[in-house]
């Protein structure tokens, strides 16, 4: 089979396909910048989650058309209607799942270039004609970066340069008033079936106490307006309630996706699970302590923060599974719901005390 690179040199139009989710969609956009700087005068067309737009809308210089994974149909018949009549030269199906492969087949492209077979779920190699190099044991961006190295493309653009307006930065300059290092805790990962990352609450509160009275820090609450999120920052506010005035900020279920990236761009560190934010900090150019029990952080955690994860996902596995990770397929899961139990809060708070004392801000990313 003929690679996109000897059939197409800089093809007028793209098709970007990733719907989700949220991390994945910020592993996206740097490759999506990429893309661009190599072939300036290529349109873009991205096709995205309707939750996931809600941070990249507004990106310069893209086109989005979006899928509303409650009404799937309705959505199916209208991106039908936006892409009518068109045509692309290069499809790049950045997304290996059923629900994304029935989105493809709305696209017309000469080459729809997929995952490897490896790494093509849910039987997305019928879906492309085109494939790119199998690399094992990847971080989940760079596979990504995979799709621009099949094109030839090997410089890399890492620029996370989402939309921001005055409106989105309102909360995060309210925190900018104290002195203080802001530590936003973000205790929550999606809730999926058999999806055990959320740590403890007392966990949380014990790192906090600490990172008040030893660092003097502002602790900021975030997450999203699910019934387990508003209990989980309710229970760990209560549980800071003696704390100095002005040190605990709840703003779980109080922000856009927007208004937390602006609020992850003036915090000093972020302190979560596998989740979302820890990838929207790593945007940010906030260092990210990861809490890492049931999933490999070297797929998925933090980019730039590798050495401050707080990793049990070894010990998790061998409880699990009776083996090393050397025996596991890359990427597995622990299913444990007593697994993020590994993670102690000694560890966390020592990791939290090293990231403070040593600031960093990566030089790569520009947000």
């Amino acid at each position: 089979m003929p690679s996109a690179q000897k059939t197409i040199s800089t093809p007028e139009s793209v098709c970007i396909l990733r719907l989700s989710a949220i991390g994945d969609c910020c592993h996206t956009l740097p490759v999506v910048r990429t893309l661009q700087a190599h072939w300036p005068a290529t349109r873009i067309t991205w096709i995205i989650g309707r939750t996931e737009y809600g941070l990249l809308k507004g990106t310069s210089g893209i086109e989005f058309i979006t899928f509303d994974k409650r009404d799937p149909r309705a959505s199916m018949r209208d991106i039908r209607r936006q892409l009518a009549g068109r045509h692309f030269p290069l499809l790049l199906h950045m997304h290996a799942s059923m629900r994304a492969n029935l989105v493809s087949r709305m696209v017309r492209a000469d080459i729809r270039l997929g995952f490897d077979r490896a790494r093509a779920r849910d039987w997305q190699w019928l879906f492309s004609n085109e494939k790119i190099a199998a690399r094992p044991q990847q971080h989940v961006m760079d596979g990504l970066f995979g799709f621009a190295e099949h094109l030839g493309i090997h410089e890399r653009v890492l620029r996370w340069d989402f939309a921001l307006s005055d409106a989105d930065r309102e909360v995060a300059d309210t925190l900018r008033a104290a002195s203080r290092p802001i530590v936003v805790i973000s205790p929550c990962t999606s809730q999926r079936f058999r999806n055990y990352r959320n740590w403890r609450v007392e966990n949380y509160v014990a790192v906090a106490r600490h990172l008040i009275a030893r660092q003097g820090a502002q602790i900021v609450l975030t997450g999203g307006p699910t019934e387990t999120e508003q209990s989980y920052g309710s229970a760990i506010s209560a549980g800071l309630g003696d704390q100095p005035a002005g040190h605990v900020s709840n703003l779980v279920g109080k922000t856009n996706l927007k208004q937390l990236f602006a609020v992850l761009q003036i915090a000093d560190l972020l302190i979560c699970p596998d989740s979302g934010p820890a990838h929207m900090a790593t945007a940010a150019g906030t260092p990210v302590v990861g809490l890492y029990a049931t999933s490999n952080c070297h797929r998925t955690g933090p980019y730039f923060s590798q050495d401050l994860v707080v990793d049990a996902y070894p010990e998790a596995v061998q409880h699990e599974f009776g083996k090393p990770l050397s025996e596991l397929r890359w990427g597995e899961r622990v299913r444990d719901p007593a697994a993020m139990d590994l993670i102690k809060v000694d560890a966390v708070i020592a990791m939290t005390d090293q990231a403070l004392a040593n600031p960093r801000r990566p030089s790569a990313v520009i947000a």
